[in-house]
């Protein structure tokens, strides 16, 4: 297995549907409770395992899902909202060296149950014409809502799979 990418690259279908959404929605919807179910009860010990040499540990790796998808999602917004924004990437590498990321993981849970459950409702109210959407990440190009749905999901799985990693060695 590739510890790097655990399930696979991000792959975003080029025509996604509803249903595609649908599914993206489906498992957003249920994510906080599985990471919850993974980290609850965790050891400072455990917390600091680590999935492969110089990776987050799984402290670390709770933070970035939130500050992660709290950026995509101000992504996501800002294209349904404005004619193709510029936003700019933020430092994960930096944004994880702050106080806030030595928290208990459960603050990061709870910011990303609200997030989720905004991602869901707006999800659901999308239309194709919406999917099509677009923001222009400087630096990377054009990214349409229907990808940003998909990272959306894949981040967070993609996460999950380090986690159980780090946890099983």
């Amino acid at each position: 297995m590739d510890v790097t990418y655990p399930i696979g690259q991000l792959e975003v279908p080029n025509n996604a549907t509803m249903d595609d959404v649908a599914n993206w929605l489906s498992d957003i919807a249920t994510y906080t409770d599985r990471l919850r179910e993974t980290v609850d009860g965790l050891s400072e010990e455990q917390l600091e395992k680590r999935y492969r040499i110089d990776s987050w540990n799984v402290r670390e790796l709770v933070h970035h899902i939130a500050d992660s998808q709290l950026n995509m999602y101000q992504r996501l917004k800002m294209a349904l909202t404005a004619n193709n924004p510029v936003i700019y990437a933020f430092d994960q590498d930096k944004w994880i060296e702050h106080a806030d990321n030595r928290l208990p993981v459960e603050c990061s849970i709870k910011m990303l149950e609200g997030i989720n459950e905004r991602i869901v409702a707006l999800g659901k109210t999308l239309t194709n014409e919406d999917l099509l959407r677009t923001f222009t990440l400087h630096g990377n190009g054009e990214v349409t809502v229907a990808a940003k749905l998909k990272k959306l999901n894949w981040h967070e799985e993609h996460h999950l799979a380090h986690i159980h990693i780090a946890l099983d060695s």
